[in-house]
């Protein structure tokens, strides 16, 4: 299970199975969350594992000045075919502060929870706050493990651009698995995705001993209310 997701992240296959994603959905959310913000123009934001972009460049449309970071050099790499003067993409390990301050930082798409070691999720919090300015906030979107848990669709099939991905999720120990399987090419494949299933009140916890200040919390993308059992988001606004 070590690092999983450097491995999983950087392969084809996961840009494959998860090519069809709501890209309109996407850029409401982001309509929605950089208003209620009220970023300063040409403000600096981070999108914090980013993948191929997808969130910073539409920032970048907004007009904002963006940096995307992602573990994932292939998925730079593919991202860095849209910088410009105000778009750049650089390789990063969401656990390492940066240097430079953003007005505000976003980690979206259940893009945390991966590590095995439950420190290093305490150091990605911390890291997020030292990368803020003064006056910056943060946002992370999570899935709500609340109504996620007793949803779960245990077995499917999806097939895209020829595949068959096999794909089985499960509760255990904690932690919500997806595990993957397929053929390409006569080559068999198998990749498990794992997200530590925290709750409200776990972020509560950990930011409380990162000196963390949690400001607001959303259920969707269109900054509804969070109610714990029928919210589809966990969308947490701090600093």
């Amino acid at each position: 299970m070590k690092n999983w997701f450097a491995k999983w992240f950087d392969t084809k296959y996961y840009h494959i199975l998860y090519k069809d994603r709501d890209y309109q959905e996407a850029r409401m959310f982001i309509d929605n969350i950089t208003s209620y913000l009220n970023l300063p123009e040409k403000a600096k934001v981070l999108d914090l594992a980013c993948g191929k972009g997808r969130h910073s460049i539409y920032l970048n449309k907004l007009g904002f000045d963006v940096v995307g970071a992602d573990l994932s050099e292939n998925s730079i790499n593919e991202a860095k075919k849209h910088e410009n003067e105000s778009l750049h993409f650089v390789v990063h390990d969401m656990r390492e502060p940066f240097e430079q301050k953003f007005d505000a930082v976003f980690n979206l798409f259940t893009s945390f929870g991966y590590f095995d070691n439950d420190e290093d999720n305490l150091t990605t919090l911390k890291a997020i706050k030292e990368s803020l300015n003064e006056y910056g906030f943060a946002v992370l979107d999570f899935m709500n493990v609340e109504k996620v848990i007793p949803n779960l669709v245990t077995s499917e099939v999806k097939t895209v651009e020829g595949i068959d991905f096999h794909i089985k999720r499960r509760f255990e120990n904690g932690y919500i698995y997806k595990d993957i399987s397929f053929e390409d090419n006569s080559e068999k494949y198998n990749f498990t995705e794992r997200v530590k299933a925290f709750r409200l009140e776990d972020f509560e916890q950990m930011m409380d001993q990162s000196d963390i200040y949690l400001l607001d919390v959303f259920g969707d993308y269109k900054l509804g209310k969070f109610i714990k059992d029928t919210s589809d988001r966990l969308i947490m606004i701090f600093k």
